[in-house]
């Protein structure tokens, strides 16, 4: 079973379905880069170079999360992941021109 997060404690329900997550990266190596890179495109939407934004299920995360950490040398690469819930998803702001990938099949909020 998993250990409730602060905010869950606090009673708020973070993660119960999808929660957009925040998948930023910077790799030191090309080959692991590109690879990087493709596994994201496979879960989320790019919305910078090394930034990608994902819409996933708990356990779906988890699978994604423990991929990226195969591919990384963590003595030179760094991954992190913004877990944000619905409802602070909601108040995320955005400006400026973007290019949508054509793997997303549907963005909802």
């Amino acid at each position: 079973m998993a250990v409730p997060t602060p905010s869950e404690q606090r009673g708020h329900k973070c993660g119960e379905k999808q929660m957009l997550t925040i998948i930023a990266y910077d790799i030191t190596n090309n080959k692991r880069l590109s690879k990087v890179a493709r596994l994201c495109e496979d879960y989320g939407m790019r919305i910078q170079y090394s930034v990608f934004e994902c819409r996933l299920e708990s356990g779906t995360f988890e699978y994604f999360w423990l991929e990226l950490e195969e591919l990384i040398d963590p003595t030179v690469d760094r991954i992190v992941a913004y877990k944000v819930c619905a409802s602070c998803a909601r108040e995320v702001h955005a400006a400026g021109t973007q290019e949508n990938s054509e793997k997303v099949v549907a963005y909802v909020f």
